[in-house]
């Protein structure tokens, strides 16, 4: 069976370029793909736990695109980071920022990548609320969730004077991010989302060993092409 077109959905204050890479290894394996052409700049609208619209919008537009480019009813879709709840959205039939989205009918397999699906810091839980208020886990039937988590750091409450080396830095950053996601700092995941975050409940839920959030840095990504080995057949 062919596998429909892909559509990237960036992470958050990140923009298409990024995803470049991303796209190209898909389409060297067969997969035809396209990436929302956010810059960095169409996110500053969405600051301080504003909606999130613009992006939707830009979502949508890209998968209209993608479906009339090769005559098709649905696309799958990929979603890092932040994209993954707000492809959440786009997914449902309540009404958010003065639009019924119902992307459902448009999308046949979401994997969110590293999302941070709950989380308790005040300005995104705006948005997040709604999301698990009104579509809980894998919320809608014709839609194949397929949640990937990173397990490369454990997070560590950690002194600022030991700070100097990166690992040590990295353990903290990971900690504090964590503990804004999950209420716990102590978790393992990909440096930014803990795993328990990253994973829904009823999705196929997947978790790579050193996987980070992001490749800056040349590290090992959901982008990597090794990683991409896991994931890539829940696009057919």
């Amino acid at each position: 069976m062919a596998a429909l077109p892909t559509v990237i959905l960036p992470g958050y204050l990140a923009g298409a370029s990024e995803y470049e890479p991303l796209r190209q290894e898909l389409e060297a394996r067969g997969y035809a793909a396209r990436v929302v052409p956010l810059q960095v700049y169409s996110w500053f609208p969405t600051l301080g736990g504003r909606p999130v619209t613009p992006i939707l919008r830009a979502l949508q537009a890209t998968i209209q695109r993608t479906q009339a480019e090769f005559a098709v009813d649905r696309v799958n879709l990929v979603a890092h980071s932040a994209g993954g709840w707000i492809a959440r959205i786009y997914l449902g039939s309540v009404p958010y920022g003065g639009q019924v989205w119902q992307g459902r009918e448009h999308v046949a397999t979401l994997i969110s990548l590293g999302s941070p699906h709950t989380s308790r810091e005040r300005w995104t839980r705006r948005n997040l609320d709604f999301v698990n208020t009104h579509y809980p886990g894998a919320f809608w039937p014709q839609v194949k969730y397929v949640c990937v988590a990173g397990k490369a750091i454990q997070g560590r409450r950690l002194g600022l004077g030991s700070l100097w080396r990166q690992e040590h830095y990295l353990a903290w950053l990971a900690y504090n991010s964590y503990r804004l996601t999950a209420g716990q700092g102590e978790l393992w995941g990909d440096g930014i989302t803990p795993i328990e975050a990253a994973h829904l409940a009823g999705a196929i839920n997947l978790t790579i060993p050193d996987c980070h959030h992001s490749g800056r840095g040349g590290r090992r990504w959901y982008g990597s092409p090794e990683v991409v080995d896991s994931w890539i057949a829940y696009l057919v």
